[in-house]
């Protein structure tokens, strides 16, 4: 049997019995409602289900008021970490003049595409019915079919920086969750919101190949540090069918094509950094769907940033000179330390390749 599968297999037994036994212990089923997006003909909601002491609060999603209680904290970390997931869990979503009745993956988790829902462009919010679990609900995006901007951002390294070795960060993320333990980078809130300035309606888009169980955390982070409000697109950890452990690099380039087919009419902003994969996975996408990418913003990391991030003080990959998304396809690419120094030329790209769009449309009406 692959390792890979042996791997899958002890994952399932012991949450299996992890259920159980919190079962007994007076555990019961609880829904997290996620940050779902769409259109105005489709829309995906998001949630999972895991197993939770009645007597913790039912909204992991607010900051503490008041003084803080380190271990009380520390505690909520822990257990929003370790969790037992309830697979295979029957589930009915309400969205809109839609009901859809579906299960819970292996990992709990509810990702369910809701057609001809009815609801207009804005935020929304849907129910989520688990059986033997209150009903929730969660907050969706519907995007107006008229924009035609939009911003997609990494998170670790690109918009928060923790000065820690990369395999750290998720154990940090997970137990230490005081927002001002994580500092922001300078000037990235600010470029966003010079963006979102000239327009006004385009979605952000937080992809990370963190898991959702940060997710809580990294939202007080983004209140205290005012980045725009948007659906985050997270990951799970564990063993797959293919390998022990999920492929980050194909989670984003998955996520990145799926926005592209909801929303084919969107030119989007990708923002990352040159501390992992982010280079090379854009240039990909720029190369692959040209129309469909306005610029690239690379925040380049300190020499000290790249040790932590891979162990070497160079960036860890290069795109191909040879094979260029700006050479190709005249999709420009911006590099700067922080959100100050991309700001001084992003604009000016964003406004070239916005009037581009522009003639295009035109020309494709003409035709």
């Amino acid at each position: 049997m692959p390792l890979s599968r042996i791997g899958l297999v002890l994952d399932d037994a012991i949450n299996r019995r992890s259920v159980v036994y919190l079962r007994n212990k007076g555990w019961r089923p609880r829904t997290i409602g996620f940050t779902g997006y769409g259109s105005v003909q489709s829309l995906h909601v998001l949630g999972r289900v895991v197993m939770s002491d009645p007597d913790t609060p039912v909204d992991d999603d607010v900051t503490p008021v008041g003084p803080i209680n380190l271990a009380a904290e520390a505690q909520r970390g822990w257990r929003s970490f370790f969790s037992a997931q309830v697979g295979f869990l029957p589930v009915v979503v309400r969205a809109g003049e839609q009901v859809v009745r579906t299960t819970t993956d292996r990992g709990g988790y509810i990702d369910v595409m809701v057609r001809h829902h009815g609801l207009p462009p804005g935020w929304h919010e849907v129910t989520i019915e688990s059986r033997a679990a209150e009903p929730v609900t969660a907050r969706v995006l519907v995007v107006d079919p008229d924009v035609r901007a939009g911003i997609v951002s990494d998170i670790d390294d690109t918009i928060m920086v923790t000065m820690l070795p990369r395999a750290l960060i998720a154990a940090w993320n997970t137990f230490v969750r005081h927002t001002s333990a994580r500092k922001a980078v300078p000037g990235m809130s600010d470029l966003y919101h010079t963006v979102l300035a000239d327009h006004p309606t385009a979605p952000v888009f937080y992809l990370s190949t963190g898991a959702w169980n940060v997710v809580p955390t990294l939202r007080d982070f983004m209140r205290k540090h005012r980045f725009p409000d948007g659906p985050m697109l997270m990951t799970d950890w564990g063993p797959t069918n293919t390998g022990l452990f999920r492929s980050g690099i194909e989670h984003k380039r998955t996520q990145l094509r799926n926005l592209m087919i909801t929303f084919p009419q969107i030119r989007w902003l990708l923002v990352g950094d040159d501390g992992q994969h982010d280079p090379m996975i854009y240039d990909e996408v720029a190369r692959e769907h040209p129309r469909h990418v306005a610029a690239i913003a690379i925040r380049e990391l300190s020499p000290a940033e790249q040790v932590l991030s891979h162990g070497t003080t160079e960036a860890i990959e290069e795109p191909n000179p040879l094979r260029n998304a700006n050479a190709e396809h005249g999709v420009p690419t911006v590099k700067g330390k922080d959100g100050h120094a991309l700001a001084e030329s992003l604009p000016d790209v964003l406004v070239a390749r916005r009037q581009e769009g522009l003639a295009e449309e035109a020309t494709r009406s003409d035709g």
